[in-house]
Protein backbone atom coordinates (compact mmCIF):
# COMPACT_ATOMS: atom_id res chain seq x y z
CA UNK A 1 0.00 0.00 0.00
CA UNK A 2 1.31 3.47 -0.88
CA UNK A 3 0.98 6.29 1.69
CA UNK A 4 1.69 10.00 1.67
CA UNK A 5 2.85 11.07 5.09
CA UNK A 6 2.50 14.68 6.19
CA UNK A 7 2.38 16.67 9.44
CA UNK A 8 -1.05 17.87 10.57
CA UNK A 9 -1.61 21.36 12.06
CA UNK A 10 -1.41 19.87 15.58
CA UNK A 11 2.00 18.31 14.85
CA UNK A 12 0.90 14.68 14.36
CA UNK A 13 2.17 12.51 11.53
CA UNK A 14 -0.70 11.32 9.29
CA UNK A 15 -0.13 8.55 6.71
CA UNK A 16 -2.75 9.25 4.04
CA UNK A 17 -3.41 6.11 1.88
CA UNK A 18 -2.93 6.55 -1.87
CA UNK A 19 -3.85 3.05 -3.00
CA UNK A 20 -2.57 -0.51 -3.34
CA UNK A 21 0.47 -1.33 -5.45
CA UNK A 22 -0.34 -2.92 -8.78
CA UNK A 23 2.31 -5.57 -8.06
CA UNK A 24 -0.06 -7.11 -5.54
CA UNK A 25 -3.22 -6.62 -7.60
CA UNK A 26 -3.91 -2.97 -6.80
CA UNK A 27 -4.56 -0.15 -9.29
CA UNK A 28 -1.52 2.01 -8.52
CA UNK A 29 1.96 1.67 -10.02
CA UNK A 30 5.11 3.10 -8.40
CA UNK A 31 5.22 5.87 -11.00
CA UNK A 32 1.56 6.63 -10.44
CA UNK A 33 2.05 6.79 -6.71
CA UNK A 34 4.93 9.27 -7.13
CA UNK A 35 2.76 11.50 -9.37
CA UNK A 36 -0.08 11.46 -6.81
CA UNK A 37 2.36 12.14 -3.94
CA UNK A 38 3.83 15.14 -5.80
CA UNK A 39 0.30 16.53 -6.32
CA UNK A 40 -0.50 16.24 -2.60
CA UNK A 41 2.88 17.71 -1.66
CA UNK A 42 2.21 20.74 -3.84
CA UNK A 43 -1.21 21.25 -2.19
CA UNK A 44 0.33 20.87 1.28
CA UNK A 45 2.97 23.50 0.55
CA UNK A 46 0.23 25.76 -0.88
CA UNK A 47 -1.51 25.83 2.51
CA UNK A 48 -3.71 22.72 2.76
CA UNK A 49 -2.14 21.66 6.05
CA UNK A 50 -5.10 19.54 7.21
CA UNK A 51 -4.83 17.57 4.01
CA UNK A 52 -7.06 14.62 5.00
CA UNK A 53 -10.01 16.91 5.95
CA UNK A 54 -9.64 18.87 2.67
CA UNK A 55 -9.55 15.70 0.56
CA UNK A 56 -12.52 14.13 2.37
CA UNK A 57 -14.54 17.32 1.87
CA UNK A 58 -13.70 17.33 -1.82
CA UNK A 59 -14.70 13.64 -2.07
CA UNK A 60 -18.08 14.34 -0.42
CA UNK A 61 -18.72 17.18 -2.85
CA UNK A 62 -17.69 15.00 -5.80
CA UNK A 63 -19.99 12.23 -4.54
CA UNK A 64 -22.91 14.65 -4.25
CA UNK A 65 -22.23 15.88 -7.77
CA UNK A 66 -22.14 12.33 -9.12
CA UNK A 67 -25.37 11.49 -7.33
CA UNK A 68 -27.03 14.64 -8.67
CA UNK A 69 -25.96 13.74 -12.20
CA UNK A 70 -27.27 10.19 -11.71
CA UNK A 71 -30.60 11.50 -10.40
CA UNK A 72 -30.88 13.91 -13.30
CA UNK A 73 -30.20 11.10 -15.75
CA UNK A 74 -32.73 8.88 -13.95
CA UNK A 75 -35.34 11.66 -13.94
CA UNK A 76 -34.70 12.34 -17.61
CA UNK A 77 -35.15 8.64 -18.39
CA UNK A 78 -38.32 8.48 -16.30
CA UNK A 79 -39.58 11.68 -17.89
CA UNK A 80 -39.01 10.24 -21.34
CA UNK A 81 -41.07 7.20 -20.37
CA UNK A 82 -43.79 9.22 -18.62
CA UNK A 83 -45.49 10.15 -21.87
CA UNK A 84 -49.06 11.24 -22.41
CA UNK A 85 -49.72 7.81 -23.87
CA UNK A 86 -48.27 6.08 -20.81
CA UNK A 87 -50.48 8.21 -18.58
CA UNK A 88 -53.65 7.47 -20.56
CA UNK A 89 -52.89 3.75 -20.71
CA UNK A 90 -52.16 3.66 -16.96
CA UNK A 91 -55.45 5.45 -16.30
CA UNK A 92 -57.38 2.88 -18.35
CA UNK A 93 -55.51 0.08 -16.54
CA UNK A 94 -56.52 1.62 -13.20
CA UNK A 95 -60.18 1.63 -14.29
CA UNK A 96 -59.89 -2.04 -15.21
CA UNK A 97 -58.29 -2.90 -11.86
CA UNK A 98 -61.27 -1.24 -10.14
CA UNK A 99 -63.58 -3.25 -12.40
CA UNK A 100 -65.18 -0.14 -13.90
CA UNK A 101 -67.50 -1.08 -16.75
CA UNK A 102 -66.37 1.96 -18.72
CA UNK A 103 -62.69 0.89 -18.83
CA UNK A 104 -62.73 -0.69 -22.30
CA UNK A 105 -64.72 2.21 -23.80
CA UNK A 106 -62.36 4.77 -22.25
CA UNK A 107 -59.28 2.94 -23.55
CA UNK A 108 -60.77 2.60 -27.04
CA UNK A 109 -61.71 6.30 -27.22
CA UNK A 110 -58.28 7.48 -26.05
CA UNK A 111 -56.50 5.15 -28.47
CA UNK A 112 -58.67 6.23 -31.37
CA UNK A 113 -58.79 9.99 -30.76
CA UNK A 114 -55.32 10.56 -29.26
CA UNK A 115 -52.90 7.73 -30.10
CA UNK A 116 -54.01 7.12 -33.69
CA UNK A 117 -54.94 10.72 -34.51
CA UNK A 118 -51.97 12.43 -32.77
CA UNK A 119 -49.08 9.91 -32.49
CA UNK A 120 -46.38 12.54 -31.76
CA UNK A 121 -48.43 14.02 -28.93
CA UNK A 122 -49.00 10.49 -27.58
CA UNK A 123 -45.18 10.12 -27.25
CA UNK A 124 -44.68 13.55 -25.62
CA UNK A 125 -43.78 13.61 -21.89
CA UNK A 126 -47.05 14.19 -20.04
CA UNK A 127 -45.63 17.07 -17.97
CA UNK A 128 -44.51 18.82 -21.16
CA UNK A 129 -48.00 18.75 -22.69
CA UNK A 130 -49.86 22.07 -22.60
CA UNK A 131 -53.52 22.99 -22.87
CA UNK A 132 -52.80 24.26 -26.38
CA UNK A 133 -51.43 20.83 -27.29
CA UNK A 134 -54.63 19.11 -26.15
CA UNK A 135 -57.05 21.51 -27.84
CA UNK A 136 -56.64 20.06 -31.38
CA UNK A 137 -57.84 16.67 -30.09
CA UNK A 138 -61.19 18.20 -29.17
CA UNK A 139 -61.32 20.62 -32.08
CA UNK A 140 -61.02 17.78 -34.57
CA UNK A 141 -64.03 16.05 -33.02
CA UNK A 142 -66.18 19.16 -32.74
CA UNK A 143 -65.40 20.16 -36.33
CA UNK A 144 -66.79 16.77 -37.38
CA UNK A 145 -69.94 17.34 -35.36
CA UNK A 146 -69.02 14.75 -32.70
CA UNK A 147 -69.82 16.98 -29.75
CA UNK A 148 -70.74 14.25 -27.31
CA UNK A 149 -67.58 12.28 -28.14
CA UNK A 150 -65.49 15.44 -27.67
CA UNK A 151 -67.05 15.96 -24.25
CA UNK A 152 -66.22 12.38 -23.27
CA UNK A 153 -62.58 12.64 -24.42
CA UNK A 154 -62.21 15.94 -22.53
CA UNK A 155 -63.52 14.23 -19.41
CA UNK A 156 -61.15 11.27 -19.88
CA UNK A 157 -58.11 13.56 -20.30
CA UNK A 158 -58.97 15.52 -17.18
CA UNK A 159 -59.61 12.39 -15.16
CA UNK A 160 -56.33 10.79 -16.31
CA UNK A 161 -54.25 13.81 -15.29
CA UNK A 162 -56.11 14.10 -11.97
CA UNK A 163 -55.49 10.41 -11.28
CA UNK A 164 -51.80 10.81 -12.14
CA UNK A 165 -51.36 13.75 -9.79
CA UNK A 166 -53.24 12.05 -6.93
CA UNK A 167 -51.21 8.85 -7.38
CA UNK A 168 -48.05 10.57 -6.10
CA UNK A 169 -49.57 10.89 -2.62
CA UNK A 170 -52.12 8.06 -2.59
CA UNK A 171 -50.96 4.73 -1.19
CA UNK A 172 -53.75 2.79 -2.91
CA UNK A 173 -52.94 4.17 -6.38
CA UNK A 174 -51.62 1.74 -8.97
CA UNK A 175 -47.78 1.61 -9.18
CA UNK A 176 -47.92 2.41 -12.89
CA UNK A 177 -49.69 5.72 -12.23
CA UNK A 178 -47.45 6.59 -9.27
CA UNK A 179 -44.26 5.93 -11.21
CA UNK A 180 -45.18 8.59 -13.78
CA UNK A 181 -44.82 11.38 -11.17
CA UNK A 182 -47.31 13.66 -12.86
CA UNK A 183 -47.01 17.23 -11.57
CA UNK A 184 -49.20 19.28 -13.92
CA UNK A 185 -52.73 19.09 -15.30
CA UNK A 186 -53.01 20.92 -18.63
CA UNK A 187 -56.42 19.28 -19.23
CA UNK A 188 -57.85 21.21 -16.28
CA UNK A 189 -58.27 24.35 -18.38
CA UNK A 190 -59.98 22.69 -21.34
CA UNK A 191 -63.32 24.44 -21.81
CA UNK A 192 -66.64 22.60 -21.82
CA UNK A 193 -68.05 21.43 -25.13
CA UNK A 194 -71.14 23.50 -25.80
CA UNK A 195 -74.11 21.57 -27.11
CA UNK A 196 -72.71 18.19 -26.06
CA UNK A 197 -75.13 17.60 -23.21
CA UNK A 198 -78.57 17.93 -24.68
CA UNK A 199 -80.80 16.22 -22.17
CA UNK A 200 -83.42 13.98 -23.74
CA UNK A 201 -86.98 14.54 -22.61
CA UNK A 202 -88.86 11.81 -24.47
CA UNK A 203 -91.14 9.75 -22.28
CA UNK A 204 -93.78 7.48 -23.75
CA UNK A 205 -97.39 8.26 -22.95
CA UNK A 206 -99.50 5.65 -21.21
CA UNK A 207 -101.04 4.61 -24.54
CA UNK A 208 -97.61 4.40 -26.20
CA UNK A 209 -96.16 2.43 -23.29
CA UNK A 210 -99.05 -0.01 -23.39
CA UNK A 211 -98.57 -0.46 -27.13
CA UNK A 212 -94.83 -1.06 -26.55
CA UNK A 213 -95.58 -3.62 -23.83
CA UNK A 214 -98.11 -5.42 -26.00
CA UNK A 215 -95.55 -5.79 -28.76
CA UNK A 216 -92.63 -6.96 -26.59
CA UNK A 217 -94.96 -9.29 -24.66
CA UNK A 218 -96.01 -10.98 -27.91
CA UNK A 219 -92.48 -11.26 -29.35
CA UNK A 220 -90.72 -14.66 -29.39
CA UNK A 221 -88.80 -15.23 -26.17
CA UNK A 222 -85.36 -15.05 -27.75
CA UNK A 223 -86.15 -11.59 -29.14
CA UNK A 224 -88.50 -9.95 -26.67
CA UNK A 225 -87.62 -11.45 -23.28
CA UNK A 226 -84.77 -9.02 -22.65
CA UNK A 227 -87.04 -6.03 -23.40
CA UNK A 228 -89.72 -7.41 -21.10
CA UNK A 229 -87.21 -7.99 -18.31
CA UNK A 230 -85.74 -4.50 -18.78
CA UNK A 231 -89.13 -2.81 -18.50
CA UNK A 232 -90.55 -4.95 -15.69
CA UNK A 233 -87.42 -4.50 -13.54
CA UNK A 234 -87.82 -0.73 -13.68
CA UNK A 235 -85.61 0.24 -16.63
CA UNK A 236 -82.27 -0.60 -15.00
CA UNK A 237 -79.04 0.44 -16.72
CA UNK A 238 -78.13 -2.05 -19.45
CA UNK A 239 -74.42 -2.31 -18.70
CA UNK A 240 -75.17 -3.13 -15.07
CA UNK A 241 -77.80 -5.70 -16.02
CA UNK A 242 -75.32 -7.35 -18.39
CA UNK A 243 -73.04 -8.10 -15.40
CA UNK A 244 -75.74 -9.94 -13.45
CA UNK A 245 -75.04 -13.62 -12.77
CA UNK A 246 -76.78 -16.43 -10.92
CA UNK A 247 -74.93 -15.34 -7.78
CA UNK A 248 -76.83 -12.05 -7.92
CA UNK A 249 -80.26 -13.72 -8.02
CA UNK A 250 -82.07 -14.59 -4.80
CA UNK A 251 -84.71 -17.15 -5.67
CA UNK A 252 -86.36 -17.07 -2.24
CA UNK A 253 -86.70 -13.28 -2.11
CA UNK A 254 -87.16 -12.92 -5.90
CA UNK A 255 -84.55 -10.17 -6.14
CA UNK A 256 -81.47 -9.32 -8.17
CA UNK A 257 -78.51 -7.47 -6.69
CA UNK A 258 -76.86 -4.88 -8.92
CA UNK A 259 -73.52 -3.36 -7.97
CA UNK A 260 -73.75 0.22 -9.13
CA UNK A 261 -70.37 1.85 -9.87
CA UNK A 262 -71.81 4.76 -11.85
CA UNK A 263 -70.41 8.19 -11.04
CA UNK A 264 -67.41 8.82 -8.80
CA UNK A 265 -68.04 6.05 -6.33
CA UNK A 266 -64.86 4.39 -5.03
CA UNK A 267 -66.87 1.27 -4.17
CA UNK A 268 -70.03 -0.14 -5.69
CA UNK A 269 -73.43 0.73 -4.24
CA UNK A 270 -75.40 -2.44 -3.60
CA UNK A 271 -78.72 -1.97 -5.40
CA UNK A 272 -81.34 -4.66 -4.75
CA UNK A 273 -84.20 -4.85 -7.23
CA UNK A 274 -87.28 -6.96 -6.48
CA UNK A 275 -88.71 -9.00 -9.35
CA UNK A 276 -92.43 -9.44 -9.84
CA UNK A 277 -93.46 -12.88 -11.20
CA UNK A 278 -93.70 -11.58 -14.78
CA UNK A 279 -90.12 -10.27 -14.57
CA UNK A 280 -88.86 -13.64 -13.31
CA UNK A 281 -90.61 -15.32 -16.24
CA UNK A 282 -88.95 -12.88 -18.66
CA UNK A 283 -85.56 -13.52 -17.08
CA UNK A 284 -85.92 -17.28 -17.57
CA UNK A 285 -87.32 -16.81 -21.09
CA UNK A 286 -84.04 -15.24 -22.25
CA UNK A 287 -82.59 -18.75 -22.19
CA UNK A 288 -83.22 -20.94 -25.26
CA UNK A 289 -85.75 -23.74 -25.05
CA UNK A 290 -84.17 -27.12 -24.35
CA UNK A 291 -84.44 -29.53 -27.33
CA UNK A 292 -86.66 -32.52 -26.75
CA UNK A 293 -84.81 -35.30 -24.95
CA UNK A 294 -81.68 -33.23 -24.23
CA UNK A 295 -79.94 -33.77 -20.93
CA UNK A 296 -77.75 -31.11 -19.43
CA UNK A 297 -77.85 -27.83 -17.56
CA UNK A 298 -81.49 -26.87 -17.29
CA UNK A 299 -83.02 -23.67 -15.96
CA UNK A 300 -86.68 -22.95 -15.54
CA UNK A 301 -87.79 -26.46 -16.42
CA UNK A 302 -87.38 -26.56 -20.19
CA UNK A 303 -84.63 -23.94 -20.60
CA UNK A 304 -81.02 -24.62 -21.54
CA UNK A 305 -78.23 -22.78 -19.70
CA UNK A 306 -74.57 -22.71 -20.74
CA UNK A 307 -73.28 -20.01 -18.38
CA UNK A 308 -74.10 -17.95 -15.30
CA UNK A 309 -75.18 -14.65 -16.84
CA UNK A 310 -78.84 -13.66 -16.37
CA UNK A 311 -79.33 -10.83 -18.87
CA UNK A 312 -78.11 -12.73 -21.89
CA UNK A 313 -78.51 -13.62 -25.54
CA UNK A 314 -76.00 -16.49 -25.41
CA UNK A 315 -77.68 -18.94 -23.03
CA UNK A 316 -75.79 -17.37 -20.14
CA UNK A 317 -72.28 -17.62 -21.58
CA UNK A 318 -71.97 -13.83 -21.58
CA UNK A 319 -73.94 -10.76 -20.63
CA UNK A 320 -76.04 -9.21 -23.37
CA UNK A 321 -74.35 -6.48 -25.39
CA UNK A 322 -76.19 -3.16 -25.12
CA UNK A 323 -76.21 -2.91 -28.91
CA UNK A 324 -78.27 -6.11 -29.14
CA UNK A 325 -80.93 -4.78 -26.78
CA UNK A 326 -80.95 -1.40 -28.56
CA UNK A 327 -81.42 -3.08 -31.93
CA UNK A 328 -84.35 -5.15 -30.70
CA UNK A 329 -86.00 -2.08 -29.21
CA UNK A 330 -85.45 -0.16 -32.44
CA UNK A 331 -87.23 -2.87 -34.42
CA UNK A 332 -90.22 -2.58 -32.07
CA UNK A 333 -90.17 1.21 -32.34
CA UNK A 334 -90.17 1.10 -36.16
CA UNK A 335 -93.10 -1.31 -36.15
CA UNK A 336 -94.98 1.02 -33.83
CA UNK A 337 -94.24 3.98 -36.09
CA UNK A 338 -95.57 2.11 -39.09
CA UNK A 339 -98.73 1.21 -37.14
CA UNK A 340 -99.13 4.88 -36.08
CA UNK A 341 -98.83 3.97 -32.40
CA UNK A 342 -96.31 6.71 -31.63
CA UNK A 343 -97.92 10.15 -31.82
CA UNK A 344 -95.02 11.46 -29.72
CA UNK A 345 -92.41 10.35 -32.26
CA UNK A 346 -89.47 7.98 -32.14
CA UNK A 347 -87.83 6.68 -28.97
CA UNK A 348 -84.90 4.51 -27.93
CA UNK A 349 -84.27 2.06 -25.13
CA UNK A 350 -82.78 4.89 -23.05
CA UNK A 351 -86.20 6.54 -23.07
CA UNK A 352 -87.80 3.50 -21.43
CA UNK A 353 -85.93 4.22 -18.20
CA UNK A 354 -87.20 7.81 -18.22
CA UNK A 355 -90.67 6.64 -19.13
CA UNK A 356 -90.81 4.27 -16.16
CA UNK A 357 -89.97 7.06 -13.72
CA UNK A 358 -92.40 9.47 -15.37
CA UNK A 359 -95.30 7.04 -15.34
CA UNK A 360 -94.57 6.01 -11.73
CA UNK A 361 -94.59 9.68 -10.77
CA UNK A 362 -98.00 10.01 -12.45
CA UNK A 363 -99.18 7.08 -10.32
CA UNK A 364 -98.14 8.92 -7.16
CA UNK A 365 -95.07 6.82 -6.36
CA UNK A 366 -92.86 8.92 -4.07
CA UNK A 367 -89.64 10.33 -5.52
CA UNK A 368 -87.58 8.53 -2.83
CA UNK A 369 -89.00 5.18 -3.96
CA UNK A 370 -88.38 5.99 -7.62
CA UNK A 371 -84.79 6.96 -6.83
CA UNK A 372 -84.26 3.75 -4.89
CA UNK A 373 -85.79 1.69 -7.69
CA UNK A 374 -83.54 3.15 -10.38
CA UNK A 375 -80.50 3.88 -8.18
CA UNK A 376 -80.09 7.56 -8.93
CA UNK A 377 -79.92 10.75 -6.92
CA UNK A 378 -78.71 8.88 -3.82
CA UNK A 379 -75.45 10.71 -3.19
CA UNK A 380 -76.66 12.99 -0.40
CA UNK A 381 -75.57 12.81 3.23
CA UNK A 382 -78.92 11.43 4.36
CA UNK A 383 -78.97 8.62 1.79
CA UNK A 384 -75.32 7.71 2.36
CA UNK A 385 -75.19 7.80 6.16
CA UNK A 386 -78.62 7.78 7.75
CA UNK A 387 -81.28 6.14 5.56
CA UNK A 388 -80.77 2.39 6.05
CA UNK A 389 -84.29 1.34 4.96
CA UNK A 390 -84.04 -1.07 2.00
CA UNK A 391 -87.34 0.08 0.38
CA UNK A 392 -87.81 -3.47 -0.91
CA UNK A 393 -91.55 -3.56 -0.23
CA UNK A 394 -92.09 -0.11 -1.74
CA UNK A 395 -90.05 -0.96 -4.84
CA UNK A 396 -91.95 -4.20 -5.39
CA UNK A 397 -95.27 -2.40 -5.01
CA UNK A 398 -94.15 0.25 -7.53
CA UNK A 399 -93.23 -2.45 -10.06
CA UNK A 400 -96.57 -4.17 -9.56
CA UNK A 401 -98.35 -0.90 -10.21
CA UNK A 402 -96.24 -0.39 -13.33
CA UNK A 403 -97.27 -3.83 -14.58
CA UNK A 404 -100.94 -3.06 -13.89
CA UNK A 405 -100.58 0.18 -15.83
CA UNK A 406 -98.93 -1.29 -18.94
CA UNK A 407 -101.20 -4.34 -19.02
CA UNK A 408 -104.29 -2.18 -18.72
CA UNK A 409 -105.52 -4.01 -15.64
CA UNK A 410 -105.62 -0.99 -13.37
CA UNK A 411 -103.94 2.26 -12.29
CA UNK A 412 -105.63 4.67 -14.63
CA UNK A 413 -103.63 7.85 -15.17
CA UNK A 414 -105.51 11.12 -15.66
CA UNK A 415 -103.21 13.97 -16.73
CA UNK A 416 -103.97 17.31 -15.11
CA UNK A 417 -104.04 20.30 -17.45
CA UNK A 418 -104.20 23.94 -16.57
CA UNK A 419 -107.55 25.51 -17.55
CA UNK A 420 -108.63 29.14 -17.84
CA UNK A 421 -112.12 30.49 -17.29
CA UNK A 422 -113.79 32.96 -19.61
CA UNK A 423 -113.84 36.56 -18.46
Amino acid sequence: MFYFRYTTPDGARDPYPLGEWDGTGGPLSLEGARVRANELSARYRAGARDLRAVLETEEREARREREAVARAESDAKARAGATLGALLDAYADALESRKRASASAVRAALRRHVCEAWPLLWQTPADDVTTDDLMPILTRLTDNGKLREAAKVRSYLQAAYNAGMRARTTASATPALRSLRIRTNPARDLGTIEGASKARERALSVAELRAYWTRVRDMPDQEGACLRFHLLSGGQRLDQMARLTLADYDDEQATITIRDMKGRRSSARVHVVPLIPEAVSAMVAMLPAMPEGELGNADGGRRHREGDFLFTATAGKSGMASSTAYLRCREVMEAMLEAKELPGGTFSLNDIRRTVETRLADLGVHSDVRAQLQSHGLGGVQARHYDRHDYLHEKREALERLHQLISGSGSKVVPLRKTTSAA
